[in-house]
């Protein structure tokens, strides 16, 4: 959450500073001498409950509900959003969950172009209506066509123009629909690829260097209610979608181009699913996407964090986390969020933060981990910041195991389009060498 973090951060690291007996204090935070390959955390299974926002207005009010979770690995079985804060310099992002059955999995449809922009899934081949600059009925469906939404094309934009400069251009009109809406629903044949039962699908990915995204949309705190997201003096900026360096907010779903992320920036990923009432509480005015859910789930990451030499508050200070995609759809930076509980209780906090490569102070180069939720704990072990060449990480939630295990990877590991059960298993399972691998316990 980053607000009210650096005491939570710092409590638990005091706690769990016995986990190695030769852990050194630095600035209130504990660490073991050596940095490790992997932090595994089981015993997830803790049944609890969090305060779920039950309403939020522009005026101010927000109200609270009690939300009873149990599960293998709840609350992290809800919807997970990814958070990546500079400076930090995103090449590529991959989900997974497990496949139900043999299906095409079509690779994602990618975008060279300047401002460029993403398109939602069309798993039920639906085209998603967008602001009607073409509209035609084609094959008995009215489809519509927002010029260069879908990417480039070389003949919407001489569509668009006759429509405007005569009736007569119709018919074009809606051959270039046709066409347009065509590419988008029919995969490759080439680009498919078959995703046995017990095996995990890859549902969203991007590659920074190739300008490809699929199954996800870039958001940020940047709400402009005259370009997308609202703001106002009560909660401030909501969710927007993010324009491509995570500035300011985009009037649609957005390619994040290949770069750095500023300090002062941060990118939210979120599923290119958008809620539909079936999100709970969301902010008025907010643009609102669901998180990754299940209780089984990968998340392959490849970044760097580079050393920016600035200081002041959060400055060089890189980190990689997720949080319950409630939290960021009502207030990610205000009280009005399932976030914080009442720690009063042991069975009642908030409803779920993983921080996964963090930086705890200002120019340092090691990155804590840290769950926060009523069962919250964290590690005094620390992965090395990967300042000057990227790193490889796997962040995996399994439910047999009641486990959630943070692995750096090999820099030659692939984001392929599908993982069997033997490679999940691999890297969920213990770091060969002892010395680089910590074991923790929510239930301790």
């Amino acid at each position: 959450m980053k607000y009210s973090i650096a005491f939570a951060v710092a409590t638990a690291t005091v706690a769990n500073a016995g986990y190695c007996s030769d852990a050194f204090e630095e600035f209130g935070n504990f660490f073991c001498p050596n940095a490790v390959k992997q932090i595994k955390y089981t015993g997830l299974d803790i049944p609890g409950k969090y305060r779920a926002v039950s309403q939020m207005t522009d005026s101010g009010e927000c109200s609270f509900e009690d939300k009873d979770y149990s599960g293998p690995i709840a609350p992290f079985d809800e919807d997970i959003t990814l958070h990546f804060r500079g400076p930090l310099e995103l090449a590529s992002v991959a989900v997974y969950t497990p496949s139900k059955g043999k299906r095409d999995v079509p690779k994602p449809h990618s975008k060279r172009h300047g401002h460029q922009h993403l398109h939602k899934k069309y798993h039920e081949q639906e085209a998603e209506k967008r602001a009607d600059n073409v509209v035609a009925t084609i094959d008995g469906k009215v489809v519509s066509w927002e010029n260069n939404y879908f990417g480039p094309s070389t003949t919407a934009p001489e569509a668009t123009a006759a429509v405007n400069a005569a009736a007569a251009a119709v018919s074009s009109v809606a051959s270039a629909v046709k066409s347009g809406v065509e590419s988008i629903l029919k995969p490759s044949s080439s680009s498919s690829a078959s995703v046995p039962a017990g095996d995990f699908e890859r549902i969203a990915y991007y590659n920074a260097k190739e300008q490809v995204a699929d199954g996800l949309v870039f958001l940020g705190n940047l709400g402009d209610p005259a370009i997308s997201g609202t703001w106002d003096t009560v909660w401030g900026s909501s969710l927007a979608y993010a324009n491509e360096d995570g500035t300011k907010a985009a009037a649609s779903p957005t390619i994040l181009k290949e770069g750095l992320i500023d300090d002062s920036t941060e990118i939210i990923i979120a599923s290119d699913k958008e809620c539909n009432g079936d999100c709970g509480t969301v902010r008025p005015g907010s643009v609102a996407y669901k998180g990754f859910e299940g209780a089984n789930k990968v998340f392959l990451a490849e970044f760097t964090m580079p050393l920016s030499g600035k200081t002041g508050w959060n400055m060089d200070m890189p980190a990689f986390w997720m949080l319950n995609g409630a939290i960021p759809r009502t207030g990610q930076y205000s009280k009005c969020s399932c976030w914080a509980g009442d720690n009063a209780s042991p069975q009642q906090g908030g409803c779920g933060e993983a921080d996964i490569i963090e930086i705890l102070r200002t120019g340092d180069t090691k990155a804590k981990s840290t769950f926060h939720f009523a069962a919250g704990t964290g590690d005094s072990h620390y992965f090395d910041r990967p300042t000057d060449k990227p790193m490889k990480v796997a962040v995996v939630f399994q439910a047999a195991s009641s486990t959630a295990s943070i692995k750096v990877l090999d820099d030659d590991y692939d984001f392929s389009t599908s993982l069997t059960s033997d490679q999940v298993e691999d890297l969920i399972n213990d770091e060969s060498t002892p010395s680089l691998f910590s074991l923790m316990s929510f239930a301790s």
